[in-house]
């Protein structure tokens, strides 16, 4: 055992199966933890944090329960990964990515247990990976041209990405406020100047899109609460001396008079600040310092409103989005929108933020890839039909490996239908006759808990999600399928260290 030699006392290894039974074990159990939360009737996960304060965050999204998990084996993390990468590239899909991955190694173990080498079995998956996005791209839609049908189908998108999440009972109102947010970005995908600000109390039906920018601040006393045309000027500068601050410096004067001397000096310097501001014709003065009192008294008798200690984000974005720099002048402020969301309670907040998120992400997404399909399983039986029919026609072992494939791709409509608590199997198989006939738009309706015609129900997706879904997924099983051994190393110990 000369390996054995080479590593260290407390580094162990596991070779060829054991290593790959770990990576699927770890793999597959992630995939079964998350796959209850998918689809629109899928069930949320109370995350409870062991750290002070126990913090609870109740979500369905996947990435955020994910992120959240603390996880030992390589292979999960791979899986954690791609979801990562999916919330930060197209912002939903995050469940069905982990899905897809896990039900790819699900049916690659099977294929390694009838002695098939990972190899062959890794580029058929890529050959089917190549085949299921071609049958995506013949049958997108593509109405960019066609403003009115565009604007439905992201109303559509929208109503759907929200269909699986808290704010499904009131889809089309969140839909709406989404598709007005991301059209006032006129395709940008900078989230940025959308801001959303939680305030707790009434019920989320009471949310609103504000079309302009909101920050959340007190007004200075005796100073105009309202104006119109405003001049800002957005600083981040110390507006707190009128009184003698001098730290780590010794005075000596011989008299209090010298004192109010020096106080006197300190406020005749603050006064030429605040003349020096208002000299730039501004009647709004942000700052994300404090403001005393002195200055403030200034900024009243000139007529200008001045905010103090505006949050940074606040500061930033409301540079972003009036065009300006921090402490600059003004232009194009109709780029901008705040969603104010209400709700019972934070956890509730929360989650309609996250919720509110992926419908945004999809959106801005859609609006600069403007390709949609149809939802509800509907994209996976249409690649699972032509995944299937390059496997009858390929010889050799990598027509197992493509079959496979597509057992994978059907088990997305599979979980959906599980989770609404219908019957799956026969459902499944009443979609994939009804697909064998050419243009049909069948998928799961979860609702009357039967087939439905996705285009008559309004449920679309963006293709850019389902692309991503597809491609990531097939990466991270080939990435795990490709592991023959797992090295453990040894933790370093003090002594090693001298």
């Amino acid at each position: 055992m000369a390996v054995d030699r080479i590593l260290k006392d407390d580094a162990s290894e596991e070779k060829g199966e054991r290593a790959r039974m770990a990576s699927f074990v770890g793999a597959i159990a992630i995939t079964d933890l998350i796959k209850t939360t998918l689809g629109p009737k899928g069930m949320d996960k109370i995350l409870q944090s062991t750290g002070r304060g126990h913090e609870v965050t109740v979500t369905n999204d996947g990435a955020t329960i994910l992120k959240s998990l603390h996880i030992d084996n390589p292979a999960a993390k791979v899986l954690i990964d791609i979801s990562k990468v999916q919330d930060d590239e197209v912002g939903d899909g995050t469940t069905s990515v982990v899905v897809l991955a896990g039900e790819l190694l699900r049916e690659a173990e099977k294929l390694v247990a009838a002695k098939i080498h990972p190899m062959t079995i890794i580029s058929g998956f890529r050959m089917a990976a190549e085949c299921a996005r071609n049958a995506l791209l013949q049958r997108v839609v593509d109405n960019k041209e066609n403003a009115e049908k565009f604007k439905s189908d992201l109303m559509k998108i929208a109503m759907t990405t929200l269909s699986s999440k808290i704010l499904s009972q009131d889809k089309e109102h969140f839909a709406q406020l989404a598709v007005d947010a991301v059209m006032r970005l006129k395709g940008s995908t900078n989230l940025e100047a959308i801001q959303i600000i939680k305030k707790p109390g009434g019920s989320l039906k009471d949310s609103f899109l504000d079309e302009g920018f909101i920050l959340d601040k007190k007004i200075g006393v005796g100073q105009p609460k309202r104006i119109e045309n405003a001049k800002i000027l957005v600083a981040n500068t110390a507006m707190d001396t009128d009184k003698v601050k001098i730290y780590g410096a010794r005075v000596r004067v011989d008299s209090m008079a010298k004192v109010a001397q020096i106080e006197a000096a300190e406020k005749e310097k603050m006064k030429e600040k605040v003349q020096k501001i208002i000299g730039h014709g501004i009647n709004c003065f942000v700052n994300r310092q404090l403001i005393y009192n002195f200055p403030e008294e200034l900024f009243a008798d000139a007529g200008v409103l001045a905010i103090e200690h505006a949050d940074f984000d606040g500061i930033e974005r409301l540079a972003l989005v009036t065009g300006g720099e921090i402490a600059s002048t003004f232009d194009n402020p109709e780029s901008a929108c705040t969603i104010v969301l209400r709700g019972a309670s934070h956890h509730v907040l929360d989650e309609a933020e996250r919720s509110l998120h992926d419908a945004l992400c999809v959106l801005s997404q859609t609006v600069n890839d403007t390709r949609v399909l149809l939802g509800g399983g509907w994209p996976e039986m249409v690649m699972a039909k032509e995944v299937d029919e390059l496997a009858r026609k390929t010889p050799g072992k990598k027509s197992h490996a493509i079959e496979a494939f597509s057992r994978a791709l059907i088990a997305i409509p599979t979980i959906i239908a599980d989770n609404a608590g219908l019957d799956s199997a026969d459902l499944v198989a009443k979609l994939r006759a009804e697909h064998h006939k050419e243009g049909c738009n069948a998928g799961i309706d979860v609702i009357t808990g039967s087939v439905g015609d996705m285009a008559e129900l309004g449920i679309s997706e963006a293709f850019k999600v389902k692309q991503a879904v597809l491609l990531s997924a097939t990466e991270a099983a080939e990435m795990i399928l490709r592991v023959d051994e797992i090295i453990t190393c040894a933790p370093r110990r003090r002594e090693d260290r001298m």
